[in-house]
């Protein structure tokens, strides 16, 4: 079974490269061509000829676009399935070590993407998500061992943990989406320099809504892993390197709902605010696991 895992890891991954690629052409394809075309009508006496520049839209690919739907409809059932099957052949939830947490956070990218894509009817949001979720896949593969491991005594037999950990997940999986939209905001430049990729307002309203649903989500994965380690370890809060991470991360979403309530801190800054967060999740999956002790040195695995 831990096999037959890493094969659908693998075949979700393709599938999700393809769909990007898809889909990005069919992006491309929406592009504003401009040209020149010399006027040399005059509406009146005096008003001599000049050069005009028109502005045509090319429409996508129905095809196109339809086929990337499909492909990231595929690629979300086929990593779906893939956490199933890596749960059965562990006997646990499928993010016990780092490379299972990797690839259930991509998956979570992927699967949030396709509902948020659905919900807000911003058709371009697996082209904004898919590199995200092929950076995890390919940095789980590249660094960390697929090979089953043994939980160490923490981890195991503990419904309550796993339900704290699937929570944190579904948060970074969404604030995932919040991020590759502020990150095109900013590229936009608040002007929609690049036609083909979503209007500024839309990319960040995208990311006002992802961090709303993702940010109650974040609270009570935070709230669970207090309740869990007055359980393991008899205190609520230690102010241990990766809770303390966890609490820092979910302030600065919620500086960045406050301030997005104020017009003034719309836009720019907001977006900023957004990838600050963003910076926070990866700092702490990363750096705090490997590069800092404390009670969660085990999820470093």
């Amino acid at each position: 079974m831990a096999e037959l895992s890493i094969t659908l890891f693998w075949l979700g991954a393709a599938l999700v490269a393809a769909s990007l690629l898809v889909q990005l052409g069919a992006a491309l394809a929406a592009r504003v061509v401009q040209r020149s075309a010399l006027s040399t009508a005059t509406t009146g006496p005096g008003l001599p000829g000049g050069t005009v520049t028109l502005s045509e839209h090319r429409p996508p690919s129905a095809a196109l676009g339809q086929l990337g739907a499909l492909l990231s409809l595929a690629a979300a059932a086929t990593l779906a399935l893939m956490l199933v099957v890596r749960t059965i052949a562990t006997g646990a939830p499928p993010y016990a070590n780092m490379f299972e947490y990797l690839s259930a956070f991509g998956a979570g990218v992927v699967i949030a993407a396709i509902i948020f894509e659905r919900r807000t009817g911003q058709r371009r949001v697996g082209v904004l998500a898919m590199p995200l979720a092929l950076v995890l896949f390919l940095v789980a593969d590249a660094v960390f061992s697929s090979d089953v491991q043994p939980l160490v005594p923490a981890l195991q037999n503990n419904r309550l943990l796993g339900i704290h950990v699937a929570a944190m997940l579904i948060s970074y999986s969404v604030l995932g989406i919040a991020f590759v939209a502020a990150v095109l905001y900013l590229v936009q430049d608040g002007r929609n320099r690049f036609t083909w990729l979503p209007a500024a307002r839309a990319l960040d309203e995208l990311a006002y809504k992802a961090v709303i649903v993702a940010f109650p989500i974040l609270g009570l994965g935070v709230a669970l892993g207090a309740y869990w380690g007055n359980i393991a370890w008899g205190r609520y809060w230690g102010w241990d390197p990766k809770e303390t991470t966890a609490l820092v991360t979910w302030l600065v979403f919620a500086g960045y709902l406050h301030a997005r309530s104020l017009a003034k801190w719309r836009g720019t800054r907001a977006a900023w605010l957004v990838v600050l967060g963003f910076g926070v999740i990866v700092f702490n999956i990363f750096a705090v696991n490997f590069w800092i002790s404390g009670l969660h040195s085990y999820a470093g695995q």
